[in-house]
């Protein structure tokens, strides 16, 4: 099944570096059958980029906790894995992993660009309100999810993190 892992670039270096990397609680997304059933409407790319929205929000929140000093950068690996078993108790496209993703199972990964940091870490702060209600915190949130991921092929982690 293919699974959106939610990352922070610290996540990308042990990754990189170790060649495994095990998400965090085994927490992953991706497109289930509930997400499916949660959509009138939507083709495979539209639900994966909800499951791919979703995971950038969680790296989002993995960031505030991250004290590597690196650049506050959502990232989200893309990986095919197996023994995913579904969550919907948690949301509708959360999976649970049972093992370590391995670097030859990711296929790409998704990472902000440098102009993204001054959302990011206003949403950071904004985050845990914007769960809890908050409409400006809801869009501080919000202003961060609207910057566009760019695109890696796996092999391309490497350089990409080296020129951090």
């Amino acid at each position: 099944m293919r699974v959106y892992v939610p990352a922070t670039l610290a996540m990308l270096q042990r990754l990189v570096a170790d060649r495994s990397l095990r998400a965090v609680n085994n927490t992953a997304f991706a497109v289930t059958p509930t997400l499916r059933e949660s959509y009138a409407e939507g083709d495979d790319d539209e639900l994966a980029d909800v499951a791919l929205r979703d995971a950038a929000l969680a790296s989002l929140r993995l960031l505030g906790d991250d004290e590597s000093g690196l650049p506050p950068r959502r990232a989200v690996l893309v990986a095919d894995a197996e023994n995913v078993t579904a969550r919907p108790d948690l949301d509708d496209a959360v999976v649970r992993l049972s093992e370590p993703i391995t670097f030859d199972d990711v296929t790409a990964a998704y990472v902000d660009n440098a102009d993204a940091e001054p959302a990011v870490l206003a949403a950071i702060e904004a985050v845990d309100d914007a769960d809890l209600g908050d409409e400006d915190a809801e869009f501080v949130v919000g202003d961060a999810q609207d910057h566009d991921l760019a695109w890696y092929a796996a092999q391309e982690l490497a350089f990409l993190l080296e020129l951090l």
